[in-house]
C-alpha cells in the first residue's frame, strides 16, 4: 500500500492506520517518502538506495511494534505518523526524520 500525498483525501488517519497495519513487524521498515509525494514502507533501510527520496522517517527495528496490526491499533502512535507526513509535504524540515 502507499499514500500519495498529493491527494489530501489520501492523507488520513485511517490511511495511515492502514499503511501501517500492511507491514511485517518480523522484519526492519522504514516510511520513505518520494519525490513525487508517494508514501511507502520499505524494507531497504538506513541510508541506502535513497534517489528519488524526498525524506525518510528513521528505520523501525524488526520487533520494535511500530508496525503490524498492533502497530496499526495504538490510536496515539497512528497520529504521530501521520502528524509527520502532513507536516513535512511538501517541504521536509529534513531529509531523514527521527520521530521518537
Amino acid at each position: 500500500m502507499q499514500i500519495d500525498l498529493n491527494t489530501p483525501e489520501q492523507l488520513t488517519p485511517q490511511q495511515v492506520r492502514q499503511l501501517l497495519a500492511e507491514g511485517n513487524d518480523r522484519i526492519h521498515n522504514q516510511l520513505r517518502v518520494t519525490r513525487g509525494g508517494i508514501a511507502y514502507l520499505s524494507q531497504i533501510t538506513g541510508g541506502r538506495e535513497l534517489d528519488g527520496l524526498l525524506f525518510r522517517l528513521e528505520t523501525w527495528a524488526a520487533g520494535s511494534g511500530c508496525v503490524g496490526p498492533v502497530a496499526a491499533d495504538d490510536e496515539r502512535w497512528v497520529m504521530q505518523v501521520y502528524n509527520v507526513l502532513a507536516s513535512n509535504w511538501p517541504k521536509p524540515a529534513s531529509d531523514y526524520i527521527d520521530i521518537y
